[in-house]
């Protein structure tokens, strides 16, 4: 098993919280987690984060598991699947918290702080300027109600009389705090611009800060790979971990997901760009699960080669944090149809057929498994998504209800009537009806009539599809069958004259 810098084995986490549908970057950000515990020999946790009982959503953990599972990351350890180090859910944590929390403001390093909102919000308006807002940290606690400016009497007597507090940590006024991402190299803030953060909310529960530094200590997380919007967060972590003697994990803050436009994708680009914002929507989409995978690795790391498309294992092996960027990455929705497209034309005809049969079933077309495998065999070049063949294919199986304007214009000339009816005419005839018969026939009328061969191939694919392009005209014909092809031609002399 690879280890850290300390011989430590490697172990990551995931840990989302269950406040809504998993987003597409938090997806990304457990691929490199698993892929960083894959390369490694390392163990990947899930850790669920729902100590917010107040944005806690019903039925979020459950889209969590599903799209871990739908992409295939399996996880090692988790609610679900156990562990040495659980429970995985923070919510069944909280006495833990709290004996960490004690210890703190028994150090020294955490204080209970008493002010009500409309304490906290005079503050704010008094000590806050036009260009930033006042901040609870070393220039203001001493005005407020805390045990810092309380006497300890005054203190032990709201604490007896069950007056409402919650336990902030103490940031010291000036200090440096440093440390190494594994990204961005050594990364430094000033304690003065870092805030007195709450630590245990006043319904007893943690916030992200503490919980989030105790259990990756408990659960001997070596590298935590998260967003980089949790970069400033850092710091307060960094004085926590040493107030409690302990040694950081390794840090890894992953480039913002960029939008199109530029700037960080937003909900409102996503939508008004028909890019989907959570992982749910690519499966009902009918994305490929190892398409997006293979896509969103890519949302900030390179290999180094001219290899784009890669296996789920090939690249656990390829992965590495030395390789992911510092600087946001664009989110390419045309590159993931080209992924998509790729996986599609590395699967077999029997695995399409397979998930096509109930997607054509649903949008009313009913056909064998043999007329299917005849239409996968000519599309699976042409279509991004398996669902296309319900709409891009749709003509093998349904006559035309009308024909590609622009086409007629270009390819229905004066002299299409009376070849595309000599062509009718011999495919009705035919007593073996195969792509080769039905190339050949048409070369004899095409030089019966002192014609190129275009002039007939070009009106019967508009005839039998209602458009001009599509697979090649034979292969298109034998799998629309001999009487349909007869029929669409006949129809189309009629309606186009």
């Amino acid at each position: 098993m690879a280890s850290t810098h300390d011989d430590q084995p490697v172990r990551v986490r995931f840990a989302p919280s269950p406040t809504g549908l998993l987003h597409i970057g938090g997806l990304r950000t457990a691929l490199y987690n698993y892929l960083f515990a894959r390369k490694h020999e390392g163990t990947f946790v899930l850790r669920i984060e729902d100590t917010d009982q107040a944005r806690y959503v019903e039925g979020a953990e459950d889209d969590i598991r599903d799209a871990l599972a739908w992409t295939d990351l399996e996880v090692d350890e988790g609610p679900d699947v156990g562990g040495a180090f659980g429970p995985y859910r923070q919510s069944e944590r909280a006495d833990t918290y709290r004996k960490y929390a004690d210890q703190l403001v028994e150090q020294g390093d955490a204080y209970y702080a008493f002010d009500t909102e409309e304490e906290l919000e005079a503050m704010r308006e008094e000590y806050g300027t036009e260009h930033a807002a006042a901040k609870y940290d070393a220039s203001t606690r001493h005005k407020m109600r805390n045990s810092i400016s309380l006497s300890d009497d005054e203190v032990q007597q709201l604490l007896d009389d069950g007056a409402e507090y919650v336990i902030r940590l103490k940031v010291p006024s000036e200090r440096s705090i440093r440390f190494d991402d594994e990204i961005r190299g050594t990364v430094s803030f000033e304690a003065a611009g870092v805030d007195d953060q709450v630590l245990i909310k006043s319904d007893g529960l943690p916030t992200y800060h503490l919980a989030n530094v105790v259990d990756d200590h408990l659960m001997e997380i070596s590298h935590v790979i998260r967003g980089e919007e949790w970069l400033s967060s850092t710091p307060k972590h960094i004085l926590m971990y040493d107030a409690f003697g302990w040694e950081p994990p390794r840090m890894a803050h992953l480039p913002l997901i960029m939008s199109p436009k530029g700037g960080k994708l937003s909900k409102r680009d996503a939508d008004d760009l028909g890019i989907p914002v959570f992982v749910n929507e690519y499966e009902d989409a009918g994305y490929e699960p190892d398409a997006l995978v293979n896509f969103l690795a890519f949302l900030g790391w390179n290999p180094g080669t001219e290899q784009e498309v890669f296996s789920l294992d090939e690249l656990c092996d390829a992965f590495s944090l030395e390789r992911v960027g510092s600087s946001g990455t664009q989110f390419d929705i045309d590159k993931l149809n080209w992924y998509n497209e790729q996986y599609i034309r590395q699967r077999s005809v029997e695995q399409l057929v397979e998930e096509a049969r109930p997607l054509l079933r649903d949008a009313g077309i009913e056909a064998s498994d043999e007329r299917i495998a005849e239409v996968v065999s000519l599309m699976q070049d042409r279509i991004t998504k398996v669902r296309d063949l319900a709409t891009e294919a749709r003509y093998f199986f349904e006559d035309p209800d009308s024909y590609e304007e622009k086409g007629v214009k270009k390819r229905w000339k004066d002299d299409s009537a009376i070849l595309l009816g000599a062509y009718a005419d011999a495919i009705e005839e035919m007593d073996d009806f195969t792509t080769d018969n039905l190339n050949s026939s048409l070369r004899e009328i095409a030089d019966h009539h002192d014609a190129g061969a275009g002039r007939i191939i070009h009106p019967a694919r508009l005839a039998v599809s209602g458009r001009t392009y599509g697979p090649g005209v034979f292969g298109l014909l034998h799998a629309v069958g001999q009487e349909a092809c007869v029929r669409r031609m006949r129809k189309a002399i009629d309606v186009l004259g």
